[in-house]
């Protein structure tokens, strides 16, 4: 068996050598990047400094980058292949390098572009207080009447949230009683009434 593959590997040019040479290492990096991927080891700033609120107050996605260790991964196995497939096609070292080369920018934007898009696949996490007017909730702790003191109410808005609530109702909103929301005080309380 080792004979057979010293015979093979002999007996190839040295353009082909190179290319066997980059396509079957990057080729296993790439198999384990993806596995990593799939497994959630997928790690690409190894620097874990800094204040983490900070880094995700200000996230919004991943920036388009073409150069990247995965890029650079996908862009050498492709490229490999590539040339192999080409020199076993016939054409010439200079011909196989220029398409290997093409294919592997090809897969280098590919790649940029689903992990671009995949990172604008963000949520905004900010609770826009406002979207409760007008639904419809629930009394999780009484509201006293005519603004005496405050209640929480939970409501559906952006997911169950529990909110502070007051009501001008002449009397007091007892809890587990269904509410509307009519408006919002100080774009923090809500103003509510029996439903």
């Amino acid at each position: 068996m080792i004979l057979q593959i010293s015979d093979w590997w002999s007996s190839m040019e040295m353009v082909e050598k190179i290319f066997w040479s980059i396509s079957v290492p990057f080729s296993l990096l790439f198999l384990i990047q993806i596995a990593l991927t799939f497994v959630g080891g997928d790690i690409d700033d190894l620097s874990a400094e800094g204040d983490a609120d900070a880094a995700v107050e200000g996230d919004t996605g991943i920036d388009f980058q073409f150069i990247s260790l995965k890029n650079l991964i996908a862009f050498f196995a492709v490229f490999g292949w590539t040339g192999i497939i080409c020199l076993d096609m016939g054409l010439g070292a200079g011909v196989s390098t220029l398409i290997a080369t093409l294919a592997g920018l090809a897969m280098m934007l590919i790649m940029a572009s689903i992990l671009y898009f995949m990172g604008k696949l963000v949520e905004e996490g900010t609770l826009n207080i406002n979207n409760a007017k007008g639904k419809i909730g629930n009394v999780y702790l009484s509201v006293p009447a005519n603004r005496k003191g405050m209640g929480k109410v939970q409501i559906e808005v952006q997911g169950l949230q529990t909110l502070d609530a007051v009501t001008d109702s002449d009397s007091d909103i007892p809890t587990g009683a269904v509410i509307q929301v009519v408006d919002v005080l100080n774009d923090q309380i809500l103003i509510v009434k029996p439903f």
